[in-house]
């Protein structure tokens, strides 16, 4: 893939490694009920305004301390906002379409209608906006930032939202038949606690389709920060934040109450003139570390060493 906001350059494009877990896990009580359809349904939708004005549920974490306080949530928010109301925000949306196509087809490949569905950190709407409402018949949103609920995209089905942290889901057990996740697990900082959540506002036979970044995601960015770091201030400190790691999902899942489940890995490789336009990007996205221990500058001997050891 290519980022459309890549600049001209004499040099080779570099890539950029964005590691993806897809997960399918079910509340199963009856296994033998459970089909697939081979393919991604087909359809062409006439697309209908969104219905539903921001409703705003605030019970966000919001200070460090804890084990599990890894990510400023506020400072997430934040970001987040600043990059909704870009004038251009748009095109920085092509890694959210990308995954967000993919988790609809994972959605289509499982043959059944879902009456009432939840879209945990749906930024735009990314996901919806490839579902049809013979799929998806009603359609609740959720993110910390108003703002990107405000610019969601259109859809079939009848869509309400909700600002809400998705640590903290305001809804009742046993509410949605499909719940679903696109590009927003990997900033939560209790990940058990939020799949546990996931798995209470799920119906009995209800279905979590989620896709979050993981692994080696951003591995030369990473060393590359180090490397320059290390050599030019003898230390170094967080600059990308830490990530799940594949193996340890399974176990998660099924801790949650999920007991069928499939994760796959895929790669996407996003090629880039350079690490300044990669580092541009990220923030156009709303994806730069906000993890409280992260330096909030760095010197500019360092990030041109950390451009040239990228480039390397």
């Amino acid at each position: 893939m290519e980022a459309p906001r890549c600049r001209n350059t004499q040099r080779p494009d570099l890539p950029a490694q964005f590691i993806l877990f897809y997960i399918i896990a079910f509340c199963l009580l009856h296994i033998t009920n459970l089909h697939f359809t081979s393919g991604r349904r087909v359809s062409s939708p006439a697309h209908t305004p969104a219905v539903g004005n921001v409703v705003t549920w605030r019970n966000m974490s919001s200070r460090p301390g804890g084990a599990m306080n890894v990510f400023n949530r506020n400072m997430k928010r934040k970001q987040k906002k600043w990059a909704a109301t870009l004038p251009d925000s748009d095109k920085y949306d092509y890694l959210r379409d990308e995954v967000g196509s993919g988790v609809a087809d994972r959605i289509y490949d499982i043959a059944r209608t879902f009456p009432l569905a939840l879209d945990v950190g749906s930024g735009k709407s990314h996901v919806a906006e490839h579902l049809s409402k013979d799929v998806v018949e009603r359609l609740f949103l959720t993110d910390i930032s108003d703002a990107s609920l405000r610019q969601k995209r259109q859809s079939e089905m009848p869509t309400h939202c909700v600002m809400a942290d998705e640590e903290f889901l305001p809804f009742q057990e046993n509410t949605f038949d499909l719940v679903f996740s696109s590009l927003s697990l990997h900033w939560i900082n209790d990940l058990p606690g939020a799949l546990r959540q996931i798995h209470r506002v799920l119906k009995p036979d209800g279905v979590f389709v989620g896709a979050m970044v993981g692994g080696e995601t951003l591995y030369e960015l990473r060393c590359s920060l180090q490397l320059a770091e290390l050599e030019r201030e003898g230390g170094f400190a967080p600059h990308i934040s830490p990530y799940t790691a594949v193996t340890d999902l399974g176990n998660l899942l099924g801790q949650a109450g999920f007991n069928m489940l499939t994760v796959d890995v895929d790669e996407i490789q996003v090629h880039y003139p350079g690490m300044f336009e990669i580092m541009c990007d990220l923030q156009g996205m709303g994806e730069s570390n906000c993890a409280w221990n992260r330096k909030a500058l760095l010197h500019r001997d360092t990030i041109l060493a950390a451009a040239a050891v990228y480039k390397a």
